[in-house]
């Protein structure tokens, strides 16, 4: 960055100004490692490998693509990005080798970074993609074909580099998580990722805050709190989830806030070692990826921590919606109102605002929200209409803000010409003893059209009898809304990285076995 760029929007300045500010305080425990840095360190790091991706001839406007798992090496990768206008790609590490390659080569990417425990994905972007002109290897040993990080480091100098950026400027590629095919792209600028001030304040961080980072730093949302960690100067722990180890990381570290699934929560309290742990530090959960179950809110608060949050939003817009403590205690089942500078609405099929109380599609837009997708201009009109961001999901708006999600519009299922929201459905199973996770779909139906079906998930020594669950529902849905087959399976449900459910597979895989006849 140049002179010129102090007192902009960018995130580059963050990162300098902490170093400034909080030159001494602890930035990043690195657990996958086992190394910890203070901000002075992790500035210094982030300059000097600026300087050494510009020695590889990586400029302003190049895209690197790079992929690891939670490391340090993802903070000072994203950092020596932002100072010098290099373009991301943050790779999903879940992702097969044939897929990295497809992205890599859409979005035009022209080097990698890479953990070396993905040495095979680089080699089969190396022989498919010739316009890859370099390549950095993290960690042990770099094959012959690849650069040293830490050489590349030691190898550069650590003051700020001189490139001038503008808060519009492109930062990283971010993917969707994707419900079928390739994940979708779109361009975050420096501006939409400098602005997540407004929802680090909303859920009261502060400097007395240990921040925990478990979401794949691959996301937006793992990003995001490296990024808010920054701002405040705190310490942030990153990990590579696994119950039991963060768990214990919680009590070591004295982290005072956490962002999970509900998925990640729900392990959490199943970890045997829980009742073993002091977790007197937390004073807040966060939620936010998908449903919250009830049941893990309700335990959650009982079990982990008094204090719980949850936000509503999607990679595309950031948060939208947020729910503290006390708009809990206001409004139990609403996922809260705005944050700060955002907008949102509900809209009936013609895009016009329906009355407070009425289930619609949710719009919204804030200045983390993107302007379109990559290279996809349909989906872009799809999504983007009259100035609003589109998300598909289904909700409705009280008059005093509070927002209520119903689910999503596909996933609305028609059933003998009855709308049925899946999770108005999902909501009740989860409430039946022994059912640790589930999923409503329809499937085809020679009378009904769609048959309301059900894959529930049976809890560690539970066993579920379809008889007694419909039972169950009957009880509590009207009738149309009681599924009309059960399927129990022991496998998790498949999830995005986000924790959202891929019911796309769910279909294929039930299909045939839950088409029922008249």
């Amino acid at each position: 960055m140049t002179q010129g760029s102090l007192g902009k929007m960018l995130v580059g300045n963050v990162l300098t100004t902490a170093a400034i500010r909080f030159p001494d305080r602890e930035s990043i425990v690195c657990t996958a490692t086992g190394r910890r840095f203070r901000y002075r360190e992790t500035n210094a790091r982030c300059n000097r490998l600026a300087h050494g991706l510009m020695s590889l001839g990586f400029g302003k406007g190049d895209v690197v693509a790079f992929l690891s798992t939670n490391r340090a090496e993802m903070v000072e990768i994203y950092f020596a990005l932002a100072k010098t206008g290099i373009v991301g790609i943050p790779i999903n590490y879940r992702l097969a080798p044939a897929e990295v390659v497809e992205l890599m080569r859409a979005m035009g990417a022209v080097g990698l970074i890479c953990e070396a425990r993905f040495r095979p994905v680089a080699q089969q972007v190396a022989q498919a993609l010739p316009a890859v002109r370099r390549m950095v290897a993290i960690g042990d040993a770099a094959p012959d074909w690849a650069h040293d990080y830490e050489a590349l480091l030691a190898s550069s100098p650590e003051h700020e580099p001189e490139v001038a950026i503008e808060e519009s400027d492109p930062y990283y590629f971010n993917l969707t998580s994707g419900t079928t095919g390739l994940p979708k792209a779109y361009v975050l600028t420096q501006f939409n990722n400098s602005s997540i001030g407004a929802f680090m304040d909303g859920i009261d961080l502060s400097r007395r805050d240990v921040v925990m980072t478990v979401f794949p730093m691959f996301g937006r949302v793992g990003f995001a709190w490296t990024l808010g960690a920054a701002i405040f100067g705190l310490k942030n722990v990153l990990m590579n989830f696994a119950p039991a180890e963060c768990l214990a990381l919680i009590e070591r570290e004295k982290v005072t806030i956490v962002n999970l699934v509900a998925t990640m929560g729900a392990m959490l309290l199943a970890e045997k070692s829980l009742a073993e742990r002091d977790l007197s530090s937390l004073r807040a959960v966060v939620y936010a990826g998908s449903m919250l179950p009830p049941t893990v809110r309700d335990q959650t608060i009982a079990r982990l921590c008094p204090s719980l949050y949850e936000y509503y939003g999607m990679q595309e817009t950031g948060a939208l919606v947020l729910s503290t403590p006390d708009d809990r205690i206001a409004r139990p089942d609403s996922i809260g109102r705005v944050v700060m500078f955002a907008e949102i609405r509900v809209v009936d099929p013609s895009g016009r605002a329906v009355p407070a109380g009425e289930v619609g599609e949710i719009c919204g837009r804030s200045p983390s929200t993107i302007t379109g997708y990559f290279d996809n201009p349909a989906k872009t009109a799809e999504t983007f209409r009259d100035g609003w961001l589109h998300t598909g999901d289904l909700g409705r708006l009280d008059a005093e803000g509070y927002l209520t999600i119903s689910g999503r519009v596909k996933d609305m299922i028609i059933t003998g010409g009855q709308n049925v929201h899946a999770a108005e459905v999902e909501a009740a199973i989860l409430a039946y003893p022994g059912v640790a996770d589930c999923a409503v779909i329809g499937l085809p139906d020679d009378l009904w059209g769609e048959a309301v079906s059900a894959v529930v998930v049976p809890a560690s020594g539970a066993a579920i009898d379809e008889d007694a669950l419909k039972a169950w529902c009957r009880e509590r849905l009207a009738g149309f809304k009681t599924p009309k087959r059960v399927f129990a399976q022991a496998d998790p449900l498949p999830r995005t990285p986000t924790g959202k459910v891929q019911k796309f597979l769910l279909v294929e895989r039930y299909g045939e076995a839950g088409a029922t006849k008249a």
